[in-house]
């Protein structure tokens, strides 16, 4: 269990403030509980986690209060936080909406999309073929979320765009899981190019079909990896 200051691992942390030492604290403590190192029921104590991290309380807090957004965490009034254990029928319902907002994002952008956006999603789908070979998960998660990204954009609908990417913030931890199984990261993107090429030859059932599809594999996915453990 690393004890570096989340500021060394990355100098532009301290660049980019409390925001985003909050969300790599989050991503950090995810993973561990995703991958079982912290186990269900055990407690976070915010001065131990900013000693360990080498940050103040105030990054560890809002990273609690997203974790316990996306249903890992526990917060509990006056008694402090404590791992979630799963509720599988939280997880599903999650899934399921996030399945049915993204293929709605995706068959509106197929409609919708402007000419630069459609050239920032093909240049965004290019740049994640890329990385699937250079091995830099971090990179790869951040091309990924500005894929998901633009097609919410692309639905032309800012309320549709705002609910989805709520829902998708509070699944991040159980969508990056997924990503350890081996050879996802290319059945990913072959996941993607479906999308992509219904969106851009504008066809709206097959864009929103395909969204949905991609979806329920990454749920598929990530019980897979939580059964390997």
């Amino acid at each position: 269990m690393s004890h570096v200051a989340l500021s060394e691992r990355d100098p532009r942390l301290a660049e980019h403030g409390r925001k985003t030492l909050a969300e790599e604290l989050r991503l950090q403590l995810a993973d561990e509980i995703v991958r079982g190192v912290l186990a269900p029921g055990a407690a976070l104590d915010e001065t131990e986690l900013a000693e360990r991290f080498k940050v103040s309380r105030t990054p560890v807090r809002e990273a609690i209060r997203q974790l316990a957004a996306s249903g890992l965490i526990e917060a509990r009034p006056h008694r402090g936080a404590v791992v979630a254990r799963p509720d599988e029928e939280r997880l599903v319902g999650m899934f399921e909406a996030m399945g049915e907002l993204e293929a709605l994002c995706a068959g509106l952008a197929a409609e919708r999309m402007l000419p630069a956006e459609r050239s920032a999603l093909e240049a965004t789908h290019e740049r994640l073929r890329t990385l699937i070979h250079v091995g830099d998960p971090q990179s790869h998660h951040e091309v990924n979320e500005a894929f998901h990204g633009i097609i919410y954009a692309g639905a032309h609908n800012d309320y549709l765009a705002e609910m989805a990417v709520a829902t998708r913030a509070r699944v991040q931890p159980v969508r990056r899981a997924q990503f350890r199984n081996l050879g996802r990261l290319a059945k990913s993107y072959a996941e993607h190019d479906r999308v992509v090429e219904a969106i851009l030859r504008g066809d709206r059932p097959a864009a929103a079909a395909a969204m949905h599809s991609h979806i329920l594999t990454v749920r598929e996915e990530y019980e897979a990896y939580i059964q390997s453990l």
